[in-house]
């Protein structure tokens, strides 16, 4: 076997191919690393999306109201069709439904040293779609002290902006919640205060929160106008950069908090890139396995008369096979090792710089990528293998 092997190496000769190798093996491997590229950006998309290091408890819950214009001025609450429809979206996990109160108010603290008041409104949510873990946050009847929920941007207004222009203190956070407000309710029969202090702040939901106990007891009591419809829900979702969300919102003429749904911009145009790189390397990759072919047809036709007479000799057809896939396969698996590797330091690349801003993918290459690097490879072999014996038989005959 081994001296046929020699004789072989001597007979088929490929230098007068090499202009045609060469192309090839340059437009196979820009073939694989744009279609190993494009599996790999969707890899790090996804996990960007859903890696848990990268979820956003603020992001991932949308607050979604009705957009007001002048067709709908008056009329923005929404209705239990629309609110059970959108309960059905496949982007949508949950929906819980912002309840307003149905009562003037107002709070002010009872420290003179600190004069605040103002008016306000309540609204609550259900427990699952907040985002601070208090053990303070229940009401039962009869308890003394109404827990609730301020957002930051609350603090921040107070801290930034009134404090400075009432000559008031500023407050931290621990602050706020050591202080009992006064909480005043405007009844038909009355003025009712009960005592109110701050547990929590959230940048979720941009409204004072209290529990659903307290608002439907609240909202039974003091009341001073009939039942409302719901005017907004929060949804949790995610992914909020969803193009389907986006379009269903558009469609719906809803309305949330645009910061949280611009990814959906940047996910089409990743998924442009994604499909333009698949495309591109498809045609690449054709390209590149017509001139291995080419190549190898040549290689054989060009060594036709030695061929024909090693057969004569004794060398079997699958002697030659063999010699040839040997010859022509083993360039396909460094071409894809070097692929592969110089994807795998672009993707640690990457992963580190995302790290320095906070965003987490991996630093080794995805398992699809490598299962896609496989399955091409096979490709490369049965094409070399089909191309062989096609024209051994060919020249046998």
């Amino acid at each position: 076997m081994k001296e046929w092997n020699n004789i072989l190496k001597k007979i088929i000769k490929t230098a007068s191919g090499r202009l045609r190798l060469l192309l090839a093996i340059i437009g196979l491997s820009a073939a694989l690393l744009l279609i190993l590229s494009a599996v790999q950006l969707q890899a790090n998309y996804n996990d960007l999306l859903h890696n848990k290091s990268n979820q956003d408890s603020v992001a991932n819950f949308l607050v979604v109201n009705k957009q007001l214009n002048n067709a709908n001025y008056g009329n923005t609450t929404l209705s239990a069709a629309a609110i059970e429809d959108l309960k059905k979206q496949p982007f949508v996990d949950a929906v819980g439904i912002l309840t307003p109160s149905r009562f003037k108010a107002s709070i002010q603290s009872y420290s003179s040293q600190f004069p605040f008041y103002t008016d306000i409104s309540f609204e609550s949510v259900p427990a699952a779609f907040i985002d601070v873990d208090s053990s303070q946050w229940h009401w039962a009847s009869g308890e003394e002290i109404v827990p609730m929920i301020a957002p930051n941007l609350f603090l921040d207004f107070y801290n930034f902006q009134f404090s400075l222009s009432q000559n008031l203190p500023q407050l931290t956070q621990e602050i706020v919640k050591m202080i009992v407000f006064k909480v005043n309710i405007q009844t038909p029969n009355g003025m009712v205060s009960l005592k109110g202090k701050v547990v929590g702040f959230s940048d979720r939901i941009t409204s004072l929160l209290v529990p659903e106990s307290f608002m439907h007891r609240a909202n039974t009591q003091y009341a001073t106008d009939n039942a409302l419809q719901p005017s907004r829900v929060v949804i949790r979702t995610k992914d909020p950069g969803n193009p389907a969300l986006v379009q269903y919102l558009k469609a719906h003429q809803l309305t949330t908090d645009a910061d949280k749904t611009r990814f959906s911009k940047y996910r089409q145009i990743v998924n442009m890139v994604v499909r333009i790189s698949w495309i591109t390397g498809i045609i690449l990759l054709l390209f590149a396995l017509l001139i291995f072919s080419l190549f190898i047809q040549l290689t054989i036709a060009s060594c036709k008369e030695e061929i024909q007479l090693l057969i004569t000799l004794g060398a079997a057809p699958k002697q030659l096979r063999q010699f040839l896939m040997w010859r022509f396969f083993p360039p396909n698996i460094f071409i894809m090792m070097g692929a592969v590797l110089i994807i795998g330091l672009l993707q640690y690349w990457v992963a580190s710089w995302l790290q320095q801003q906070y965003m987490f993918i991996s630093h080794i290459l995805s398992a699809y990528t490598f299962a896609t690097a496989l399955v091409f490879l096979v490709v490369l072999w049965i094409v070399n293998f089909v191309t062989i014996q096609h024209y051994i038989q060919k020249e046998n005959n």
